[in-house]
């Protein structure tokens, strides 16, 4: 049988009354019962129900968080530093992959409600109605959208400026000569994916560049989905100088399926990513890319989360990001001939 308070207020030789005062330090008890009240937990080896005690104190002191996926570098990285900077302010994490799915979704929604957490990470590139919905429903639990999401009044956004970031990696394409420069991206319906093409579209549309519709190529962002796009331009007979790749495993990919068809990077082909994974320094060759703010995201996604338990609002507000360049040696001058 577990141990209650109640033995170990029989234990002390007090009420549970001041069992609970004493644990919970929600009222003055003198010191000498103090002492008796710890020594009686401590010998029983009693352990307060943490449910219980959410229920008295209104506070789990747990965070939920709710990510496409676990097995990418980039979200990896993010979780780290999301667990990171929950510890250090004192709060559990309850991590939720959701491989893409939305019932998955919607199912751990449901979950986190019911298991009292103080507030909600979500960090899913898919987005459609019913999550809106979901969301909607659990207006009165702090939420923090990471990277994408609705513009719901009562939402706290942070959005990582991916329209800003690919048109700092193709305006560098162009400032080193390329005029001639394809864009490998993931799939359309993920809001990243969006934004990421409208930034490449952008910066070559004001540098007065065409794009070529073979060169834009829609995969996925593993490193297969890399592969993929770089063989479709690899069986072209026109071929790009440069490529802007949507992160950095699809970047990943196409570097390994260009190697592999005997082009030499960055000498006869330039490649940019996009995320600045920590592997993306020991690619061969190191890899060019877009730095994602990774620590910062998940710094102010906790800190925004709690400031709303501690200051409770009705509005939510928008907080935005700064992509950086992050030169290595996968891009080249273009000298054309």
């Amino acid at each position: 049988m577990p141990i209650t308070i109640k033995d170990v207020a029989l234990r002390a030789g007090v009420s549970t009354t001041t069992v609970s005062h004493v644990l919970n330090k929600t009222r003055f008890v003198a010191a000498k019962t103090q002492e008796k009240v710890y020594k009686a937990a401590d010998d029983l080896h009693y352990a307060p129900s943490a449910v219980a005690r959410s229920l008295k104190v209104k506070t789990t002191k747990s965070l939920g968080m709710l990510v496409t996926t676990t097995l990418s570098p980039f979200y990896a990285e993010l979780i780290n530093y999301v667990e990171k900077h929950c510890y250090d302010e004192g709060y559990n994490l309850i991590l939720c992959n959701t491989d893409g799915d939305s019932e998955k979704i919607l199912s751990y929604l449901r979950m986190l409600s019911q298991k009292r957490v103080d507030g909600i990470l979500v960090m899913c590139t898919e987005y459609n109605d019913s999550l809106s919905t979901s969301l909607a429903e659990k207006r009165d639990l702090p939420i923090t959208v990471m990277d994408w999401g609705p513009t719901d009044a009562y939402l706290d956004r942070i959005q990582d400026n991916s329209a800003k970031g690919a048109h700092i990696a193709t305006q560098y394409l162009i400032d080193q000569g390329h005029t001639e420069i394809a864009y490998i991206g993931g799939p359309l319906e993920k809001i990243p994916s969006q934004h990421r093409l409208e930034g490449f579209q952008d910066a070559m549309a004001q540098a007065g560049l065409n794009i070529r519709p073979e060169w834009v190529i829609e995969s996925d962002f593993e490193c297969e989905g890399g592969k993929i796009g770089m063989r479709k331009l690899m069986s072209l007979e026109k071929r790009p100088s440069a490529v802007f790749v949507g992160n950095d495993m699809m970047a990943m990919g196409a570097m390994s399926e260009a190697q592999s068809a005997g082009v030499k990077i960055p000498e006869q082909l330039s490649i940019i990513g996009y995320d600045n994974i920590s592997n993306s320094a020991y690619f061969s060759p190191p890899l060019t890319t877009v730095n994602q703010p990774k620590e910062r995201l998940a710094k102010l996604a906790i800190s925004t989360l709690i400031e709303r338990l501690t200051n409770p609002r009705q509005t939510g507000k928008t907080m935005m990001l700064e992509p950086n360049l992050v030169v290595r040696s996968s891009v080249a001058k273009n000298d054309p001939q």
